[in-house]
């Protein structure tokens, strides 16, 4: 079950890649802490989480090819 993870602006930084292919994640929750576990500076990044690009507020199931994009905080002017 593969998923496509994006990261943008300073999660970059914090994960040093763009772009990473996860399996065997079953929903949002597994996934985060897969990735904090992988990425330490993740635990203290404050992130927005979209799957399909629609931004979710709960624990999402996923399944393979969803896309999921882990955005900071941004605001327009």
């Amino acid at each position: 079950m593969a998923i496509e993870i994006l990261f943008f602006g300073s999660l970059t930084d914090a994960t040093t890649v763009g772009r990473l292919i996860v399996e065997d994640v079953t929903d949002t929750d597994q996934l985060k802490t897969y990735l904090m576990e992988r990425y330490p500076a993740l635990c203290s990044a404050r992130y927005f989480v979209a799957v399909n690009q629609r931004m979710i507020q709960q624990t999402e199931s996923l399944q393979p090819g969803d896309i999921v994009a882990l955005m900071p905080p941004f605001s327009g002017g």
